[in-house]
């Protein structure tokens, strides 16, 4: 029972490391623009069956309840909050927020495309609208030279006034992508996501539209971190963690005073 207990103890320890280390995750990432915060899933392990429930005990009774020791608990997964976080007003034309489910669509250097929320988008050399590390948008969208104002609409229409023309034209139109299941997007770092099976394919199409978020422009979505409930979770995963440290003082000690006796 004591090595049991050890156990046991050793993984609340893991458990609770990996919790903090999620929580440190999300702190870190207090300012970066549309973070989203992950949440530490837990789960029971197998339990070890001494005595089933309604096995016979003596002549015709039978064990009401049973005898089941826990053996710890595991890390299952990082459940992922979406929900948006406060939209804040920069000025800046090329600063873009989704008000509402979306997310904006990138190249990434392979190839394939990668799923994201936050907007601070730049021009290229080329003036092509790319990520701060140069990945385009997409669809593409080309500014041309000369480009005096860009005006970028709800529904993602992108229109430009040139030098020596009075009305705007329009040079391309942005698409949101949405999911039956955003939670289950993978995170690939740099703000991006990816598809999984769990999240289901990229529904992908006009902003505005078909539960798809409006778009903002000048604005940028905030990360949705609240500093003051992840200090709480760091306290309470402390003393989880050094609960489970006595847990394991307690029960060496159980087994010295053993020795000791016998």
């Amino acid at each position: 029972m004591s090595t049991s207990a050890l156990q046991v103890a050793r993984t609340g320890l893991d458990a609770q490391s990996e919790r903090m280390r999620i929580i440190a995750n999300n702190l870190a990432n207090v300012n970066t623009t549309a973070f989203q915060r992950d949440r530490a899933e837990f789960a029971s392990l197998a339990y070890q069956t001494i005595t089933a429930a309604g096995a016979r005990s003596a002549g015709e009774n039978q064990y009401a309840t049973g005898l089941n020791l826990g053996t710890g608990v595991r890390l299952t997964g990082t459940g992922r909050i979406t929900s948006p976080g406060a939209i804040n007003t920069t000025g800046n034309n090329l600063d873009l927020a989704i008000e509402g489910e979306g997310y904006f669509q990138i190249q990434r250097p392979d190839g394939s495309t990668g799923y994201t929320r936050a907007g601070n988008f730049h021009l290229s050399a080329e003036g092509k609208l790319v990520t701060t590390d140069g990945m385009p948008v997409m669809p593409e969208i080309q500014i041309p030279d000369g480009a005096q104002s860009i005006t970028i609409g709800q529904d993602g229409t992108v229109s430009v006034t040139v030098q020596g023309q009075t009305e705007p034209s329009e040079v391309g139109k942005l698409e949101i992508a949405r999911f039956v299941n955003p939670a289950g997007l993978q995170a690939l770092g740099n703000n991006l996501y990816g598809v999984t099976g769990a999240s289901g394919e990229a529904q992908a199409g006009p902003a505005n539209a078909e539960g798809r978020g409006a778009i903002r422009q000048g604005s940028l979505a905030a990360s949705n971190v609240n500093v003051v409930q992840e200090l709480v979770d760091m306290i309470e995963t402390q003393r989880a963690y050094e609960v489970n440290s006595k847990m394991i003082q307690a029960t060496d000690e159980m087994l010295r005073n053993a020795n000791q006796q016998l």
